[in-house]
């Protein structure tokens, strides 16, 4: 909120001094009145609009942060000192006009914070003696029975006493299917109710539920992380006190003041102040033009300086969809005489592999026939009849009982996910399932080194171990992470981000923090819009491709910013070495600025002009 305002502060400022000005100008030229009339409009822009940015200024160096605007605040400092009121209104346009900018080139949405916050439910509905009644979440005390009715994010972590049904938790721990949910169940908070209203005991005050961990741990990310120092204030480190330097000399020269003033106003940053802006803008016109969000510009400064890349594994660099990877028939069994049966009992079922039978059958062009009797139990499996024949679906818990010598014979088979099929009493299949990689990613990772010099790639997931390790069977990594939690995520990106700039790409609410610690944050894809709000960067395409046009878009605005930043300041050095030797008064000196930012500006908008090629993958 106090950014939104001080931009908007910054656009008045700038329409001030422009009407300040062009008033002046009026009546001193075309009216001809005497200066102490004429003047009255300066005064008005010098009082409104130059003292708020003196005092931001001020701010700045109380913190020791002397960026590239501080030349422009002592030249109108000075310029008030001396009288020249049109040269301090002329700075006080260039300064504002140029945040003003640069605050147009990307608007931040609402704070992370806020957006977690909000995603949650302040109600939660208890349920005493069969009466449900809706109190504060705040008031929930473990032990309480919740109700969670359909399409309701869950309140607080508990466990399931009543009702059969899924849950959306992909965002939560990265896992990237519905997860089945039946008495005896674990439940999450933030968890995504299905279409079954479910019954469960609160097991941890919202205070202490996992969703609530989560904004700690994004807070404590946001709070501890390091400043990024802008391209425009690290040009403006050396620029500023050589022009200080030159100012001071001329004074001390030649006795004039007014060189010193000279000096100053052509010396105000405004190549920096407005050309690198300009180019940020054409950049983001670009990268928006396919399908790349930039939140934060500094993030694009700093993308082709990227040297560490950390990826999560679910829904970017596998496709968070799960995929049959595996069938193993028994007893005779074959997949056609199996697949029908299953398919056809799945129809009724709410597991989140159920998807992946049907969807297989249908690839398959399978007729699928009508089943009878279907029922679930909890931890059994699905039951059913299918052309007369007995049929069930479960996992090895459920099954291992009746089946243990042919279930252990499967042992080599237990990586990933997996259901077993008995078709009247006889174990007929296993199937097993697997997250695959999208095709992509191996050679998009292996041209990252020779093209853009990324040293050390990272899979960092919050999948189970045997579900990375498999991944990383199939593509290499520097190294791995499994069953990564949040803060263990910030904590190994805060680690080599300390080491070397690091980005990081993920999609679920679990990478929130870590994209919020990252030197650039990459959300992959729009499916959650607390991921989007923690990254400087979204990727509306869910394309590892994408990744390098928008590190190609970043070497090229950064290229660009330089090209139009250095160009100028030569220009600026050239014209304060003139009016140091008293060639250029103030007024002047101003009007030459301002010729100098017109070349710098057609220079950057270069950059919205899109290239042949944005990518080299």
């Amino acid at each position: 909120m106090g950014a939104a305002l001080w931009q908007r502060k910054e656009l008045i400022i700038a329409i001030l001094a422009t009407a300040g000005i062009a008033i002046h100008l009026v009546l001193r030229y075309a009216v001809a009145l005497p200066d102490n009339t004429t003047n009255w409009p300066l005064y008005a822009v010098l009082l409104l609009g130059g003292i708020p940015l003196i005092v931001e200024l001020l701010g700045h160096v109380v913190r020791l942060q002397f960026g590239a605007d501080l030349l422009a605040g002592i030249a109108i400092v000075t310029a008030v000192l001396l009288g020249e009121y049109l040269a301090g209104a002329l700075v006080v346009l260039m300064l504002s006009g140029g945040e003003t900018i640069e605050a147009l080139a990307v608007r931040r949405a609402s704070s992370t914070l806020a957006t977690l916050a909000a995603r949650m439910p302040s109600i939660a509905h208890r349920k005493v003696n069969g009466e449900i009644r809706d109190i504060n979440v705040a008031d929930v005390a473990v032990g309480d029975s919740l109700v969670v009715y359909p399409h309701e994010v869950c309140p607080v972590d508990g466990e399931v006493t009543e009702g059969h049904g899924v849950m959306d938790e992909s965002y939560l721990t990265g896992e990237p299917y519905m997860m089945n949910k039946t008495p005896g169940s674990e439940v999450l908070s933030g968890s995504v109710n299905g279409q079954s209203a479910l019954t469960i005991v609160a097991t941890r005050l919202a205070a202490d539920s996992r969703y609530a961990q989560i904004m700690k741990v994004m807070e404590e990310a946001e709070a501890n992380r390091p400043p990024i120092r802008r391209l425009a204030d690290q040009l403006g480190a050396w620029f500023t006190p050589i022009a200080l330097i030159l100012a001071g000399a001329a004074w001390a020269v030649s006795g004039d003041s007014l060189r010193f003033l000279a000096v100053l106003v052509i010396a105000t940053p405004c190549p920096l102040l407005i050309g690198i802006p300009v180019t940020i803008i054409g950049a983001i016109s670009i990268a928006a033009k396919r399908g790349i969000i930039v939140r934060d510009p500094a993030a694009l400064e700093q993308i082709d300086r990227v040297k560490t890349l950390i990826l999560d594994k679910t829904g970017t660099v596998t496709f968070g969809r799960p995929t049959l990877t595996g069938e193993t028939y028994l007893n005779g069994f074959t997949a056609e005489s199996v697949f029908p049966l299953v398919a056809a009992l799945e129809q009724y079922s709410k597991h989140p592999l159920g998807t992946v039978i049907l969807r297989t059958a249908r690839e398959r062009s399978l007729a699928v026939p009508e089943a009878s009797e279907v029922h679930e139990h909890p931890h059994e499996g699905l039951f059913g009849k299918v052309n007369g024949r007995q049929v069930v679906i479960g996992g090895r818990r459920g099954l291992e009982q009746e089946h243990a010598a042919a279930i252990n014979a499967l042992a080599s088979h237990r990586e990933g996910l997996e259901c077993l099929v008995v078709i009247d009493g006889d174990l007929a299949a296993h199937f097993r399932f697997r997250d695959t990689p999208r095709s992509e990613t191996e050679p998009f990772l292996a041209h990252l080194e020779p093209k853009h010099a990324v040293n050390r790639i990272l899979l960092v997931s919050g999948d189970r171990r045997s579900e990375v390790e498999y991944v990383a069977q199939q593509i290499p990594f520097s190294e791995i992470v499994a069953e990564a939690t949040p803060e263990r995520k910030v904590d190994i990106v805060t680690r080599e981000a300390g080491q070397q700039p690091t980005m990081f790409v993920g999609d679920g609410i679990n990478d929130a923090p870590a994209l919020a610690a990252a030197t650039v944050g990459v959300a992959f894809g729009q499916h959650s819009d607390i991921t989007s709000r923690a990254a400087p960067i979204v990727l509306t395409d869910p394309s590892l491709a994408k990744i390098d046009e928008l590190i190609h878009i970043g070497r090229r605005m950064r290229r660009i910013a330089l090209q139009s930043a250095g160009g100028g300041m030569i220009l600026s050095i050239i014209g304060m070495v003139i009016a140091a030797a008293g060639y250029l008064p103030p007024v002047a000196g101003a009007v030459t600025q301002e010729i100098i930012d017109l070349l710098v500006v057609f220079n950057a908008a270069r950059m919205a002009v899109p290239p042949g090629t944005i990518s080299d993958f």
